[in-house]
Parts: structure tokens; sequence; C-alpha cells
């Protein structure tokens, strides 16, 4: 149910006060929400030793968190209308921590799917959305900073969750780091109590229906287009940082510097998302957005495809720089070129169908990508396999936006000419 508020004096957003409290708690669940299911992976060594399984078996760990992140949308916005979104926050708080909590005491990997994977990824996805809600009533005019502020959330939290994961690891174990970890994570609803809903003067309130999610959106060629990259996308966008601590360790990295890796990465995202945000506003550029993050595509794609061979320390930590800064220009630009083709009305219900794409998506790639390194026992194979993903959607996305635009502008054209009749106004 919406509210159709009329001849009611409605609180604009504060841009500011008490928002600034709002954007932390968004700071930190967007952390959590994105660097967590990376930084597992410093536990697969050993939870493959434990368990007696492979590659691909941990992947799916990761895998199953980012895919109830994405595809857990609609059950969050169902509760957020029903319940607000403090609640909401609050109980997703205390699943992702029981979750983690409950693997602690785990004895096999399916085990480790449904308490970790489900019940953790379910958490968090109920803390990630609600959040940015949010954080969108909160600002208004400055909601652009806003947004950047709390995205950033993520590479830092990867810096810093990666090295602390192995720390824990060494010092009590993976079951005593998953412990410790599950009571890091009731941060969360920390972050939810301070999720103070503003307050609205009503004077009539008209209840009226509104659809979960509008699927007339996918009318438009150019969504179904950005729907088919994305899904290309993620096949292969996770994988290197999913893996990667497991592969510098099996090429004798210590394992305290093959954990650092992942912090190098969220280093540099840190400032490459701000910076790509700064240049993907500029006047020139802005029309040429589709265009703008396919060249951010093929460049994380390329970066995959050029260090497949890297196997030294030097040449795994250049590979982390070239991919935090590729990786940081594809989390700054997805959203904005999705909003630019559906537009404010439409982008509510386009997030929510490409997520759910995103999350059959990401629960192919990652444990593919292991079964890979089980059967081959070959490092090479996943990032050419990431790669030739990366770059098969840039080229597909520039193509496809190519003709599509061109043809629309020419159909544009033809209306307005036709259209162009002259109109006498009697007075």
């Amino acid at each position: 149910m919406g509210i159709i508020v009329e001849d009611g004096e409605m609180v604009g957003a504060p841009d500011g006060g008490w928002g600034w409290i709002v954007l932390l708690g968004c700071f930190v669940v967007t952390g959590f929400s994105y660097a967590f299911p990376k930084a597992i992976s410093v536990y697969f060594k050993e939870l493959m030793k434990d368990f007696d399984c492979g590659y691909s078996d941990t992947a799916w760990i990761s895998s199953i968190i980012l895919a109830m992140l994405y595809g857990s949308g609609p059950i969050a916005s169902i509760m957020v209308n029903k319940f607000g979104c403090r609640r909401v926050m609050l109980v997703g708080g205390l699943l992702a921590s029981g979750g983690m909590i409950i693997a602690s005491f785990t004895t096999n990997i399916i085990q480790l799917y449904l308490t970790a994977g489900v019940i953790t990824g379910l958490g968090l996805a109920l803390n990630f959305q609600p959040s940015l809600i949010m954080l969108g009533s909160y600002f208004d005019k400055r909601r652009p900073l806003a947004n950047g502020l709390a995205a950033a959330g993520s590479p830092v939290f990867l810096s810093a969750l990666s090295p602390l994961g192995q720390l824990l690891l060494n010092r009590y174990g993976w079951r005593g780091g998953f412990l410790i970890t599950g009571g890091l994570l009731l941060n969360c609803c920390t972050c939810g109590a301070v999720m103070r809903p503003l307050k609205c003067k009503e004077r009539k309130v008209i209840p009226s229906k509104k659809k979960l999610l509008d699927f007339s959106v996918l009318a438009d060629l150019g969504l179904i287009i950005y729907i088919i990259a994305k899904f290309i996308v993620v096949l292969g966008l996770f994988v290197p940082t999913i893996l990667l601590v497991n592969y510098a360790k099996d090429q004798g990295v210590p394992d305290q510097d093959a954990a650092f890796l992942l912090s190098i990465i969220g280093f540099v995202d840190i400032f490459a998302r701000p910076t790509c945000g700064v240049v993907a506003g500029l006047k020139w550029i802005r029309p040429k957005m589709p265009y703008f993050f396919s060249l951010a595509l093929l460049f994380n794609g390329l970066t995959d495809v050029c260090s497949a061979t890297s196997t030294d320390y030097k040449g795994l930590v250049i590979f982390c720089v070239f991919f935090g800064l590729s990786y940081g220009m594809v989390g700054a630009l997805q959203f904005e070129v999705l909003m630019g083709i559906v537009g404010k009305s439409g982008f509510s219900s386009a997030l929510g169908l490409v997520l759910l794409v995103e999350a059959v998506a990401v629960l192919i790639g990652p444990p593919s990508a292991g079964y890979l390194v089980d059967k081959y026992k070959n490092y090479e194979l996943i990032f050419y396999m990431a790669g030739g993903e990366l770059i098969t959607a840039g080229i597909f996305l520039a193509l496809a936006s190519f003709f599509f635009i061109r043809r629309k502008k020419h159909k544009d054209r033809q209306q307005k000419h036709h259209g162009d009749v002259p109109i006498n106004i009697k007075t």
C-alpha cells in the first residue's frame, strides 16, 4: 500500500542534521553488505581442509550471500512497507549476526550454506535496502554526495575486513573468527536503531495500491540491453576477488600478505569511485555514459586477462591496483547508466529486476570458476574466463547502445519532423 497525501504539509529532507548519523549508518551497512562476501574468502582454505571440499564448494558461500543480497529486494520492500525501515533493519542485523554465530558450530559445508550463506545473506539484504531508502529521505540537494560517501563503505570495509579475518583465523581458527564476526555484525542493529523516520504533517490521507515491481519498464529496449550486459558482467566481476586470496596462498604467499591483497583493491577503489563519478558528471561525458561504462568493463576485463600469468607477489599487487581502479569505475557508473536509461520514475522497478537477474548470475560465476580450478588445477583459466566475460559485456553494451541510440534518435527526428505542424492561435 502506498500513501498519497492531499493538501498535506510534508517535512522536506533536512540535507544534514541527524541525516549525517543516518549516512554513517548507511556507510557501515554498505560496507558489511558488499565487502563481507569477498572478505570471508580468507577462511576458504581452512574450510576446504576441515570439510574436505574443493574451491567450487567454498565459492558457493560467497555466491549465496551475494545472491541473497541481490535477490531479496522484493522481500525487503514488502517488509519495509509493512513494518518500516528501522524494525526491518533491526531484524536484519540479528539475522546477519545469528547466521555467522550458528555457522561457527556447523559440521559440514551444507550447513555453512544455510547459515553463513542464506541467513546472513538475508540479514544483510534486510539492512542494505532500507538504509538506502532512509538515506534518500534525509538528503535531497546533497543526495549525490551522500550516496557517494555511503558507497565508500564497500572499499573501506574490504580494506579492513580481509586482514582482520586473517588475523582472527590465525589466532582463533575459522570457528572463532566466525563467532567474532557474528558479534561485529550486530553493529547493523545499531545502524538500524539510528534510522529515525522523518515525521510528516498530513491533513488528508488516501490509501492507494502500489506495484511492487512494474514490469512495463521491460518495454524499453535500452533496459533489456543493460540487463543482458549486467548478467554477463556479474558472471565474472566477483570471481577474482573471491578466489584471489586462495590463489596467492597456493603460490606460496604468506597468509597475511595474501589477505592484504584485498585491502589493496579496497584502497584503490576508495579513490577510484569518487574520481570516476566526477569525470562522469562532465557535460561532454554524461550523454555518452553507456560508452564510458563499456570502457570501464573493457578495462576490468583486460586487467583480468593480462594478469592471468602473474604468480609472484609483485605481479599480484600490480593486478590489484589496476583491478581496484577498474572495479571502482564499474561500481561508480552502473546505477548512473541505469538511471539514464529508465529515468527516476522507472528506476525502482528496473533496479529490482536487474538485481534479480544478477542474483542468478552470481550463483553461476564464482562456483563455475571454482570448478575449473578443482578440475584443471590451473588458476589462469579463471582469469581468462572472468576477463573474457567482462570484455564480451563491454563490447556488447557498446555496440548495442550505438545501434539502439542511433535508431531511437532517427525515430525521434522523424516524429518531430512529421509532428512539426504550424498551429494558428486565435485571440
